[in-house]
């Protein structure tokens, strides 16, 4: 084929790149375009019009740059606009087109990880607010008790480069000891916001051993995988030359800088405007 279909990945902001790299380790031939709406991060805080509104701009910035399928990296994102864009925007846009979410493939496989049936969720006020996690766990796996933190600071600290330093431990030991007196049974806690892996090392200094860190990423990549396997007619549509550029709505050469400190890889952004 010889028209340019990249698929698309959208974050509010870095997060999403910890889904990203794993989906390019799993999908290496395929073309991807990143964008990173930087310029408005974070979105935990922001209501759900707004969420949308922000969200709607970016998926369809992404169909404009060629993409056929988009994939919202961001849990609130997820939580608050994909629904409404998969059934009311899509069908006018073109129905042949898919946006897909992160949040219902980590909820079709938390139940593989638990021993207790009781999990717990760290995510953003926003994907929190939104009940999606314990309403769609509810719905495959009703066995399963689910009890969410939400935690306002912890997207700021990766945001700002600051998810290492001394001041971190602060906000992550509270929301560790929050949690766990909400539920002193969880044996899993699902990280429902694409930021937070950068923290992990930290959270597991505040974390009974016993307790299992579930991140994304991985479960995310093997989702999409699949997807394209069942779905020949959206990966006839995807191009497949292993080119991957990036995209960012703030400033390039800062997104270029702090994606090699959190991935360790040299990228180039280009600036975008929604």
């Amino acid at each position: 084929m010889s028209e340019k279909h990249p698929i698309g990945i959208f974050d509010s902001g870095f997060g999403g790149l910890t889904i990203f790299n794993e989906i390019i380790l799993k999908l290496p031939e395929y073309d991807f375009i990143y964008l990173g709406d930087n310029a408005r991060s974070p979105y935990g805080h922001r209501s759900f019009e707004v969420v949308y509104s922000f969200t709607l701009e970016a998926v369809k910035k992404l169909f404009d740059m060629g993409c056929w399928l988009v994939i919202l990296a961001c849990n609130t994102a997820s939580a608050k606009s994909l629904r409404t864009i998969q059934q009311k925007d899509l069908p006018l846009i073109n129905p042949q087109k898919r946006v897909l979410g992160i949040l219902r493939p980590s909820v079709e496989v938390i139940n593989l990880y638990t021993k207790t049936n009781h999990i717990g969720i760290f995510a953003t006020e926003g994907t929190v607010s939104s009940e999606s996690y314990p309403i769609e766990i509810n719905k495959l796996h009703p066995e399963i008790l689910t009890v969410q933190e939400a935690c306002p600071m912890w997207v700021p600290l990766v945001e700002n480069n600051e998810h290492e330093g001394p001041g971190a431990d602060y906000f992550i030991e509270k929301h560790v000891n929050n949690i766990l007196n909400k539920d002193k049974n969880i044996d899993v806690i699902l990280l429902g916001c694409t930021h937070y892996p950068f923290l992990i090392p930290k959270i597991k200094k505040y974390l009974p051993e016993h307790i299992q860190l579930l991140s994304q990423d991985k479960i995310v990549a093997n989702s999409l995988k699949d997807y394209l396997k069942r779905h020949p007619e959206i990966d006839i549509k995807c191009s497949k030359n292993s080119i991957i550029e990036y995209f960012t709505t703030g400033s390039p050469e800062d997104f270029s800088k702090r994606t090699e400190i959190l991935l360790g890889k040299k990228v180039t952004a280009k600036k975008a405007v929604l």
